[in-house]
């Protein structure tokens, strides 16, 4: 790590300053405060479909979306600070200390209203950086760009903060891949490898939907000369179906998460066809990577980033693994230590900068 980063080492970069490692308690790993996920609209071709597309999202209508989530605006949009400091205390009412929110340049960052939402909420928020998937970009700008230029945009964001505000990423991701990967994705990828070179910084990948996803974007990072321990592949639910393909990333060191906790059973057919696990099948993935020597590579959270799931629509909410994740876990003969490592230990070690 560069003498630049020494004040960070093995402490957290929140967006109200740095903390202790030991001071990050019971830790979401990947969610969003606030997000727009409108660049993942499906474009409507009926009026009926047009109708849907904007109407607000309501009691009448969330059953459909649950299981159509790309078919409403109001759905894809996370923008109410209020309403989000009160889905964010179901989670600190219920002991939790820490989210880690993933969202990024394109799907509306919000640092000063992170600061407010941490204040209001009392809880400890890390802040990404980077950029999403290619349909998020404004791709005539972005491809006018070097991977060094990326490469110091982030670099800056993590050491002297966020377009002047002085709030700073202590997080590089999420950074967005599709499948296959388009060439500016490539591009953004290798900028945020020599960016986490240069501070030490934890990297967040968000990976294309297919098997050999995950290892590609690892070869890819390694290239550019990323620290791959520090490097945490997220929704290994829907993406690594194959326990050997699970392994193997374990083995180059990476993170998996387990982030969509909650979300079971379906997926939007418009991505591809995917058999989304349920939390029960997420603990008996989990508990074998723990028996096969992984248990200190996990990571878990909701992924919060479509409104239906947000407590005051009828779904989980925030609070749903220490909720009702903890318990299930402990039925299926998890013991305290290792639920503990899911949730303090192992966000603890991640997101400390090294």
């Amino acid at each position: 790590m560069s003498s630049a980063n020494a004040d960070l080492s093995k402490q957290i970069q929140t967006v109200r300053g740095a903390i202790p490692a030991a001071d990050l308690g019971v830790t979401l790993s990947h969610e969003h405060c606030l997000i727009d996920l409108t660049c993942t609209l499906t474009d409507p071709e009926t009026e009926a479909e047009k109708e849907r597309m904007g109407a607000p999202l309501s009691i009448k209508n969330v059953g459909y979306f649950r299981y159509h989530p790309l078919d409403n605006r109001d759905n894809l949009t996370l923008l109410d600070e209020n309403l989000a400091i009160s889905e964010l205390m179901h989670f600190r009412n219920a002991g939790g200390t820490s989210v880690v929110d993933a969202t990024n340049v394109e799907i509306c960052r919000d640092p000063p209203a992170l600061v407010r939402i941490s204040e209001a909420t009392g809880l400890n928020i890390i802040m990404g950086s980077g950029h999403y998937v290619k349909a998020s970009m404004q791709v005539d700008e972005m491809a006018s760009r070097t991977e060094e230029d990326i490469a110091e945009e982030i670099v800056s964001e993590v050491r002297y903060g966020v377009d002047g505000t002085g709030i700073r990423a202590g997080l590089i991701g999420e950074i967005g891949c599709s499948w296959p990967l388009e060439d500016l994705e490539i591009k953004v990828l290798r900028a945020a490898g020599m960016a986490q070179k240069e501070t030490g910084a934890p990297l967040m990948i968000h990976p294309g939907r297919d098997e050999t996803a995950p290892m590609e974007v690892v070869e890819i990072l390694a290239g550019a000369g990323a620290d791959l321990s520090h490097t945490v592949i997220s929704h290994i639910g829907r993406t690594l179906f194959n326990p050997d393909s699970r392994y193997r990333l374990a083995d180059r060191g990476c993170f998996l998460a387990y982030d969509l906790w909650g979300n079971e059973g379906h997926y939007p057919a418009s991505f591809s066809v995917i058999d989304v696990l349920n939390d029960t099948q997420r603990v008996a993935q989990i508990k074998d990577l723990i028996q096969k020597g992984y248990g200190d590579r996990l990571l878990i959270s909701h992924d919060i980033c479509w409104k239906f799931r947000y407590m005051a629509y009828g779904g989980h909410g925030y609070a749903h693994i220490l909720q009702n994740g903890v318990p299930l876990m402990r039925n299926r003969e998890m013991t305290s230590e290792e639920v503990d490592r899911l949730l303090v230990e192992n966000p603890k070690h991640f997101y400390a900068f090294w």
